[in-house]
């Protein structure tokens, strides 16, 4: 074998060597960092929870589903419960498709079915500047305590104005909101 031959055959033995240590220190930092990050996102979505529907304790309702991940079963909804344990209302995750891609949406209805408690956004992949205004105040806070028979939109003779050059995105949170409730109502009754 040339010297030529033995360095490259000396390098990539090096390359092969630093490629499996890489590969078993990510193999052992993923489990515990999953672990926390599940945790970050439950406390994520728990905060969330409190903004639709807040000084309520949640009792999950499970489907029939189970999570491949965690083989649990997957929760549909949660009821909402005041500090006596009298049901206040039931909130929920919802996902719709916006325009640039799912729309994932925290809700909160009373246990009337009659109003609207709130919406958060909970993720969305919205246009910068104008989809993504879904997340802010001036078009969050329009949900809050509103009746659901004016969950739609003004321009269909609802109370929610959509945001200009965003109606996609819009739409796409009334519809998330009214499929959920809809869902859990007929679950309910």
């Amino acid at each position: 074998m040339s010297d030529g031959n033995k360095e490259f055959a000396v390098v990539v033995g090096k390359l092969v060597i630093i490629s499996i240590v890489a590969a078993v220190l990510l193999g052992i930092t993923y489990v515990p960092t999953q672990a926390q990050l599940q945790k970050n996102q439950q406390e994520a979505m728990n905060l969330k929870l409190l903004e639709v529907m807040p000084d309520a304790t949640f009792e999950p309702v499970y489907g029939d589903q189970v999570n491949a991940e965690t083989g649990e079963k997957e929760i549909i909804y949660y009821r909402a419960k005041d500090a006596s344990g009298n049901s206040i209302g039931y909130t929920f995750l919802s996902s719709e498709t916006g325009a640039k891609g799912d729309i994932v949406v925290v809700g909160g209805v009373d246990s009337t079915f009659s109003t609207i408690t709130g919406m958060s956004i909970l993720s969305q992949e919205e246009t910068p500047g104008l989809g993504s205004k879904i997340k802010e105040d001036a078009f969050v806070n329009q949900f809050n305590a509103l009746p659901l028979s004016k969950l739609s939109l003004s321009s269909s003779g609802g109370s929610i104005d959509s945001i200009t050059g965003a109606t996609i995105s819009s739409q796409a949170v009334v519809d998330a909101l009214n499929s959920k409730v809809e869902s859990i109502k007929s679950s309910e009754a």
